[in-house]
């Protein structure tokens, strides 16, 4: 069974920081660029950052460059996301996915791209 597992969420002040970490079971998505979203309720699904297969490639959405870092460790079959300088708007449930072609970087920020996702893990940032 394929599953993509999520954890670090919590709850911090502003200026703070968490490292998301995603693991992999089920299947290697070595090849694959993997992608975090995030949705706050009453609103859709965001992309925040992805990156491709083998790290060397990155993305990041406009509201949290600078701040935000994606890395990877294929060995470990996970995904990383740092988040620094988090403030109330970065509240929301935190999922990460694989994209479902290899070695694709098209349309990255797209979650219709994406086949296969975690559960989410909640970040909650207090003013």
């Amino acid at each position: 069974q394929v599953r993509l597992v999520e954890s670090g969420g919590g709850l911090v002040q502003t200026g703070g920081s968490l490292k998301l970490s995603c693991v992999a079971s089920g299947h290697n998505f070595g090849n694959n660029a993997m992608g975090w979203f995030r949705q706050a309720p009453g609103k859709e699904r965001e992309f925040v950052a992805a990156t491709s297969w083998n790290g060397r490639s990155t993305s990041f959405a406009e509201s949290v460059k600078g701040r935000f870092t994606i890395s990877r460790d294929n060995a470990e079959m996970t995904v990383y996301l740092q988040m620094n300088s988090l403030n109330p708007e970065d509240t929301a449930v935190y999922y990460c996915a694989a994209h479902r072609n290899f070695w694709d970087w098209a349309n990255i920020d797209s979650p219709s791209v994406y086949d296969h996702w975690g559960q989410g893990t909640q970040v909650t940032v207090s003013s």
